[in-house]
């Protein structure tokens, strides 16, 4: 633990203390700017971290290291279409792991996360409430603080987080729109696949509509009830509408090199205050090139 000492230059008056510290280099992000606060000093007093600065007070801050079992921010160019000082809404590019795991020790989605101030939940994935698989774009909610995060779990445990993908898969199905319940866990025989075929079932439930039939393919539309690893995935699998661009359930074609699902919207009540949030997320260039292939 090291200390500093910063004088609040004339043109940060009018700042709230939180953010002013947040944008320091040495302190660089706001789940820092929270741990600083704790023992930060503004002219020898404790502030509150919404007091207004006026200028040319001296800040003695502690510099603290991350939380044992914490992860290292890293500057990774991150697409946030919504953010405000409870959550923000990151758009994710496909081949970006959500978080450390084994042998990924960092470059993951959650090292750019602890640089915009995520925080809440577990250390080594901090404000991350839903997960998306490495190569499946598109758009998480993340929390700021502890708070957040508990608020935005009931979201997803009440299933008022609406969360929709657009796949494209091979077949037709047999009407414009279903559902699959059927619970799934780790393959009883291969443990990197997960299957209906399984001793640890989890309930799963996941709902389509066709939003255009492209024959041999079509495009649907998803909304997912529960978030189990790979549902979507193997959900669609069992009923014969194999994933396009999925090595692991689904089927290689159109020159895909990754599957063809995105996190397309995503839309829930702001934990504080209820207001309705809705964001959505285009497809991106290489699965609008595939589709514009399937199309002909």
């Amino acid at each position: 633990m090291t200390g500093d000492t910063i004088v609040v230059p004339p043109e940060a008056a009018g700042e709230r203390l939180d953010r002013f510290l947040a944008a320091l280099p040495q302190i660089g992000s706001r789940a820092a700017a929270e741990r600083a606060l704790q023992t930060a000093l503004v002219d020898g007093t404790t502030r509150p971290k919404s007091y207004r600065l006026v200028g040319g007070e001296e800040i003695e801050i502690e510099l603290r290291e991350a939380p044992l079992g914490g992860i290292v921010g890293e500057d990774i160019a991150l697409t946030i279409p919504y953010q405000d000082e409870h959550l923000l809404i990151v758009d994710k590019p496909a081949g970006l792991v959500v978080h450390p795991g084994a042998g990924i020790a960092g470059g993951t989605l959650a090292n750019a996360l602890v640089a915009h101030g995520a925080a809440g939940g577990e250390l080594d994935r901090p404000g991350i409430v839903h997960r998306l698989d490495k190569d499946t774009s598109g758009l998480l909610v993340v929390a700021r603080s502890e708070e957040a995060y508990k608020r935005l779990q009931k979201l997803v445990q009440k299933r008022t987080l609406e969360r929709e993908y657009t796949a494209l898969v091979k077949g037709r199905p047999k009407s414009w729109s279903g559902r699959v319940e059927a619970p799934i866990g780790r393959d009883r025989n291969d443990p990197t696949r997960q299957s209906l075929d399984t001793e640890t079932p989890r309930d799963a439930l996941t709902h389509f509509e066709i939003a255009e039939i492209v024959p041999p393919y079509a495009l649907l539309t998803i909304r997912l009830e529960t978030g189990r690893t790979h549902q979507i995935r193997v959900h669609l699998a069992a009923i014969e509408l194999p994933v396009v661009g999925d090595p692991l359930y689904g089927v290689m074609a159109l020159e895909l090199k990754r599957q063809f699902l995105h996190a397309s919207r995503l839309a829930f009540p702001h934990p504080f205050g209820g207001k309705q949030i809705e964001v959505s997320s285009p497809l991106p260039a290489d699965l609008d090139l595939a589709l514009r292939r399937a199309r002909g």
